[in-house]
């Protein structure tokens, strides 16, 4: 394994690791599973490759529903999934500089888009009751990332004035 390739898997892992500080870190709401864990994987996004950010927050997501007991059992796997694709999808609009349009469609993907399909295999009512913890954890992620990964980028640009 070449240098590069086995310090983006560390970085990954120390990623996920620190996605499952933030796991811990729960926002208090009807849904135990609303934490903190996000915000890691999308800083990730900074040094990391869209694909590795987002699996840090696939299994950011994990700890996150561990330390609350898998509380709807195997339909974590979807969470886990979804966020890997919102993870993905906001590393992508990074890379090809869409700054500003990275924020509003991470809100919705994640706030508003990624709880819907449980509207369908659980409930209506579990959907409602869900949103609005969902989306207030997913601002306060977001606005972890955008005082942070400002900073974090300035850490990361080379003297060539591109980010690893």
């Amino acid at each position: 394994m070449d240098r590069q390739r086995l310090r983006n898997w560390i970085l990954t892992a120390m990623v996920a690791a620190i996605c499952a500080v933030g796991a811990v870190i729960k926002v208090p709401a009807f849904i135990s599973t609303a934490a903190l864990d996000s915000a890691p994987a999308f800083l990730g996004v900074v040094f990391l490759s869209p694909f590795l950010a987002g699996l840090a927050g696939f299994i950011g997501h994990f700890i996150t529903a561990l330390t609350a007991g898998f509380p709807l059992g195997p339909l974590h796997l979807i969470i886990a999934f979804e966020m890997f694709i919102v993870v993905w999808i906001f590393g992508v609009m990074h890379r090809k500089g869409l700054h500003v349009w990275k924020w509003p469609v991470a809100l919705v993907l994640n706030g508003i888009v990624a709880p819907l399909p449980f509207y369908f295999l659980i409930s209506p009512a579990f959907f409602w009751g869900a949103l609005g913890s969902i989306f207030m954890a997913t601002v306060i992620n977001l606005v972890i990332v955008a005082v942070v990964m400002p900073v974090l980028s300035k850490v990361f640009l080379r003297k060539e004035g591109r980010v690893q």
